[in-house]
């Protein structure tokens, strides 16, 4: 009997308003479903929470945060790792009425120092008294921070500045005996303020509500929808806002399952281990798993590569087929019936496997995804759903389905959204998911925002026949050469990226004569390189040879081939040495910070030019 179906659970969720009801509702109805599991390191195994039991977990935090006096509407910054301490925390600030500060996980001290300050919070909740030792030595100050409560370790009773430090075990005693409790939120109050990447600049607190937020979970079902049975395997943090929605807050209201990996180290593994249905993800966890086949492919027979192709060439076009899109005819296609079961069994099935075989929805969004990957895995049978958004939005704001999938584009706007192109084509959105406004931020919320009250993106768009969405580039990221061609470089960033050589790419040409770009080298594939060259991996003067220049750009040219002559880069300047947000040159996003960058590496850039006008 099909009494518990996706639709009876999705008329169920759209009657609710708060996402602090959404836990309680499922706990009623399906009291022993699984809700949650994590791997608990001390006893070695996985544990599972049901929604029952989650609930009680909640009130009992729930109780405790009573206990600080807190007011209606005061914020909670919570910096925590994926997990049953994160929900609870999360759900039980909402429920209280207070406001949750989600802080990155992977952040820097001065980032989350300055993030606490800046949202007044009163109470910060981590799991080590080392990040927090790491934030007070930054000697920012946070007046209005009273207690810190850390849930991983103990911590003697101590204050630093008058701030109060609290174990989990103790703190949560605080709260027995507790009977009343605060009144809940309603849909206009703030269900968090959640920081921008700062990709530009400091960091901006977007402020959501309830209504936001909820809105969007219901407007996303209606596009794509989970199987009440489904388990999600969550690996991105729950700080980011796509994961928060989509990988949090919509799994939980729709009473599916969540497991929480152990670490994106062992993410592979527990692909297999959990089997999951449904996974969120950005672009560069399936660009690296593609750059990794590709690389183990280097290394195989001629046959096995080809064979390789043969599937996905023969995949993609039963897939164009399946979704309406234009698709080679003739010659060898005549065959596709006959040899596709055999590349599936020898080939997609062996892909499929790598994500447990029970893989039905990937979704993808916070930044493009590399055309060559999404014809690979949609030709081998995993339809990566591309989708569009920003914080700001809560954060889709367009997206495919299992229904309709152009891989080329970020499908259509979801229902209640209106989209339309602003001047240079500016992406501009209306929809019950856009945000507040900025969190004491009155100037930067009315630039956000046209005279008509459209959200500007600051992204370029174009629609195509069909109605579906492309993103062209930034605004105020698209090169503009001294020739006057454009060129968005975070496309050519991706297809650099896809050769298993380069790790990270930043491509540059802001009027300049033409394209130049910076790579950080894959230190195992510049030691394979190296010794095709004849040169010692470990010389640093080995990078600045010119046999080594042009070996890395005739790859680069080679990755980029299928864009105008004018957008291939014609200089490189390559490096080991990563990009990582403790340096400052990535975002918590994984997003490159091009202003810093720039910065780290004028000379070299001015050497790239050096000659050139």
């Amino acid at each position: 009997m099909a009494i518990d179906s996706a639709e009876i659970r999705f008329k169920a969720l759209s009657q609710l308003k708060t996402l602090d009801q959404f836990v309680p509702a499922r706990a009623k109805i399906a009291p022993h479903t699984e809700a949650l599991r994590q791997f608990d390191r001390r006893s070695n195994t996985w544990e599972r929470i049901s929604y029952r039991d989650l609930d009680e977990r909640i009130q009992q935090w729930r109780r405790a945060f009573c206990k600080m006096n807190l007011k209606h509407g005061d914020r909670v910054a919570i910096l925590l790792p994926n997990g049953v301490d994160a929900v609870c925390c999360d759900q039980a600030v909402l429920a209280n009425g207070c406001v949750p500060v989600p802080l990155h996980a992977i952040d820097t001290a001065g980032s989350s120092a300055f993030i606490i300050a800046d949202s007044q919070a009163s109470v910060l909740v981590t799991n080590r008294q080392s990040r927090w030792d790491a934030i007070y030595l930054t000697h920012t100050v946070m007046p209005d921070l009273r207690h810190v409560i850390f849930t991983e370790e103990s911590s003697p009773e101590a204050r630093q500045d008058g701030v109060k430090h609290w174990d989990l075990e103790s703190w949560l005693a605080t709260g027995h005996g507790v009977t009343e409790l605060p009144e809940g939120p309603s849909e206009g109050d703030l269900a968090a303020i959640v920081y921008t990447s700062g990709t530009t600049g400091k960091p901006k607190g977007v402020m959501l509500t309830h209504k936001n937020v909820v809105s969007n979970v219901l407007n996303t079902l209606k596009t794509v929808y989970p199987k009440p049975s489904d388990v999600f395997l969550s690996f991105l943090p729950v700080s980011h806002t796509f994961e928060r929605m989509a990988g949090y807050y919509l799994a939980l209201g729709m009473g599916c399952t969540i497991v929480y990996t152990r670490s994106i180290q062992q993410l592979a593994e527990d692909f297999r281990i959990v089997r999951p249905n449904v996974i969120i993800s950005v672009p560069r966890i399936y660009e690296r798993i593609f750059a990794k086949v590709q690389a183990k492919l280097a290394r195989e027979s001629g046959f096995v590569r080809f064979l390789f192709g043969w599937a996905v060439e023969v995949g993609w076009r039963r897939f164009c087929e399946k979704y309406g899109l234009p698709r080679q005819k003739g010659g060898m296609t005549l065959l596709d019936p006959v040899v596709w079961p055999i590349l599936e069994r020898l080939v997609s099935k062996t892909l499929l496997n790598q994500f447990g075989g029970q893989l039905r929805i990937a979704i993808s969004g916070g930044a493009a995804l590399n055309a060559k990957v999404s014809k690979a895995f949609c030709g081998l049978g995993l339809p990566i759903i591309q989708g569009y958004g920003m914080t700001e939005s809560s954060p889709i704001i367009a997206g495919n389905s299992l229904t309709y999938n152009h891989p080329n584009t970020v499908g259509k706007p979801l229902p209640e959204t209106e989209v339309r192109l602003g001047e240079d084509n500016e992406i501009q959105v209306k929809s019950p998911s856009v945000m507040k406004g900025y969190w004491n931020r009155p100037q930067a919320t009315r630039e956000a925002f046209t005279e008509d009250g459209w959200l500007k993106t600051g992204d370029v768009g174009e629609f195509d026949h069909e109605g579906f969405l492309r993103i062209v580039g930034r605004i105020k990221e698209i090169i503009v050469t001294s020739t006057g061609e454009k060129v968005p470089p975070a496309d050519l960033e991706l297809a650099i990226e896809i050769d298993p050589l380069f790790d990270q790419a930043y491509v540059i040409g802001e009027n300049r004569p033409f394209i130049s770009t910076i790579v950080v080298l894959n230190k195992e594939e510049w030691r394979k390189l190296a010794a095709t060259l004849d040169l010692d991996p470990n010389d640093p003067e080995s990078l600045l040879a010119t046999v080594t220049r042009n070996a890395v750009l005739k790859r680069i040219k080679t990755a980029v081939k299928d864009f105008p002559q004018y957008a291939l880069p014609r200089n490189v300047h390559m490096t080991l040495e990563p990009w990582t947000i403790e340096n400052g040159l990535i975002t918590p996003t994984l997003k490159l910070k091009r202003k810093a960058l720039n910065e780290k590496f004028a000379p070299q850039i001015q050497a790239l030019y050096a000659g050139h006008r």
